[in-house]
């Protein structure tokens, strides 16, 4: 993990678990915009298994990656994930609640909780239909261009820790048919914060594919957990909005 502390080591711990295709402290899709909040906070980014500085593994997956957001949790502190990550949040903080002092999601991949949804339908079932249509020979350059260039994004360069990140992204546990026990978050008395792009701007298929979905499944999370929810422009918060994005954690881990 990356470490920014400008408290010498008496903030309260935040656990930060990424999204897919990135690692903890990337400027790109991670949360490198976050650390200005180390000036009162002691800011643990996790890069997953498989990411990063982290060891290789055979298969991602969002439970294992709750034990280690547990364990880095300590005796305490708030927790932050992003997309793949905000499913590993999800779990880790269904599993030991009485370790959280507040959870925000950005943008959960987790669509199973929210089936009932047509638009989360439509998306589970084209992605286990994609999942399971994938060639022998699909590389992680493919993984890369079908991520970014195929839904009308512009492509990150392909550099090693990138392509890393795509080949893991490739193989790991699939987060969007994640169960997830949502009774110990409802009945939890800690703050809890969904933010969501408003995906303005963002170009046609990655809206109908990504955003439509990721707007339904933090829409219901927010009314199931009894969440605040914050929606910002753009399509990626924590990157795109970093004033606003790191504005509400304050507020939220200040309530707290």
């Amino acid at each position: 993990m990356t470490v920014w502390d400008g408290t010498e080591g008496r903030g309260v711990p935040v656990v930060f678990a990424h999204g897919v295709l990135t690692w903890g402290d990337d400027k790109l899709y991670g949360f490198a915009a976050q650390r200005p909040l180390a000036d009162g906070f002691r800011l643990l980014l996790m890069d997953r298994r498989g990411y990063g500085q982290s060891p290789d593994t055979g298969r991602s997956d969002y439970e294992t990656d709750a034990d280690d957001l547990i364990g880095l949790l300590g005796e305490g502190g708030h927790v932050v994930g992003h997309a793949y990550g905000g499913v590993s949040a999800l779990v880790a903080a269904a599993r030991r609640p009485d370790l959280v002092r507040s959870l925000t999601l950005i943008q959960p991949g987790a669509l199973r909780p929210a089936a009932g949804h047509p638009v989360v339908a439509a998306a589970l079932e084209r992605a286990r239909a994609g999942t399971a249509a994938l060639p022998a020979d699909f590389t992680p350059e493919d993984f890369l261009h079908a991520s970014t260039e195929a839904l009308g994004m512009t492509a990150p360069e392909p550099t090693p820790m990138r392509l890393r990140a795509a080949a893991t992204s490739m193989a790991e546990r699939p987060c969007w048919d994640a169960e997830i026990d949502l009774e110990p978050l409802t009945a939890a008395p800690w703050p809890k914060l969904l933010i969501s792009g408003d995906w303005v701007g963002a170009p046609e298929l990655y809206r109908e594919y990504a955003g439509e979905p990721l707007i339904a499944c933090a829409r219901f999370l927010a009314d199931q957990l009894d969440a605040e929810h914050l929606v910002v422009p753009g399509y990626y918060p924590h990157t795109q909005q970093t004033e606003a994005v790191n504005a509400a954690l304050r507020a939220l881990w200040a309530r707290a």
